[in-house]
């Protein structure tokens, strides 16, 4: 990924939006936004007025995505499905952020494409992805609206042998002073639940299907955090705080992480999302989740 500036010449006085609309193939919102952002300038001065007239010279600092070949596994005209590797960020984190799921997005799907959820680095699965702007809001307002499922494979400590509804509300820590976890569980917090299904037992670890029936920020970790069968290889939920900080400021060795956590990465797979637009969907993972829990596990 590379946002990269663009010299573009404006040779008849017209609307700015109106013009990166036609040039681009964009929308009258992605254009504004655009500008609302900073990224277009005038003699190297970023520009603020929406509604902005002018003729000459102009920049545009363009997001120019970067593929490294990562395909969707499903496609359409509106949208697309990815199944990300554990350890690729969705969205860049800032200008600077070299490759991120939004290149894979945007060299796929265009200049418009832009990914609906999130999942953590470190999680692996699925991940749908809007092409413009009409999709994007619809799957959007899907997921707000709790129309859209999803299923995830986690490994995690101790032998689980029956099914559990975990419903306890979680809160977003604003207090970093004594623990660095994103997130609590609170009374004061929003309503969270979670089905937990044991699938597999093996030394003294289990793997389990979650269902997410709500969707907190860390949800399914802080919930198998709280019912004392963390996940494998999380450096967060289920660690010592000192462990915890040293993983967040990026100090904490591979081997010691191994050590403290039981596996080099995060146990944690987004394995098939079920949802409705136009038609019905039920897409599964390609990854094979269960063949990396026998490395952790042996």
């Amino acid at each position: 990924m590379a946002f990269i500036k663009k010299r573009f010449y404006i040779q008849n006085r017209q609307k700015l939006f109106g013009f990166l609309m036609r040039e681009l193939n964009i929308t009258q919102g992605t254009a504004q936004k655009l500008i609302d952002t900073g990224r277009v300038f005038v003699k190297g001065t970023a520009v603020k007025d929406k509604s902005l007239s002018l003729c000459g010279e102009i920049e545009v600092l363009l997001f120019e995505p970067s593929s490294k070949g990562l395909k969707p596994i499903f496609k359409t005209p509106e949208f697309a499905v990815f199944d990300k590797p554990s350890g690729l960020i969705v969205h860049p984190r800032n200008r600077r952020t070299p490759y991120s799921l939004l290149d894979e997005a945007r060299a796929h799907l265009g200049f418009e494409a832009n990914v609906t959820h999130r999942i953590d680095m470190e999680t692996s699965g699925l991940l749908i992805v809007s092409a413009n702007k009409e999709a994007e809001t619809e799957i959007k307002r899907a997921f707000e609206e709790k129309k859209i499922k999803k299923g995830y494979l986690a490994l995690i400590k101790g032998r689980l042998k029956k099914e559990l509804f975990i419903d306890e509300p979680i809160k977003k820590n604003r207090d970093f002073s004594t623990i660095r976890l994103k997130v609590l569980i609170d009374k004061q917090g929003k309503k969270a639940q979670t089905i937990i299904k044991p699938l597999e037992y093996f030394n003294n670890m289990t793997l389990v299907e979650a269902i997410p029936l709500t969707g907190r920020q860390h949800q399914i970790r802080i919930h198998l955090f709280h019912v004392k069968h963390p996940i494998v290889g999380d450096p967060i939920y289920g660690v010592d705080t000192d462990i915890a900080i040293k993983y967040l400021d990026k100090k904490l060795s591979e081997k010691e992480r191994i050590f403290h956590t039981g596996y080099k990465r995060l146990m944690l797979h987004a394995n098939w999302i079920e949802f409705e637009y136009k038609n019905r969907y039920k897409i599964y993972s390609k990854q094979n989740f269960l063949e990396e829990c026998k490395k952790a596990v042996y």
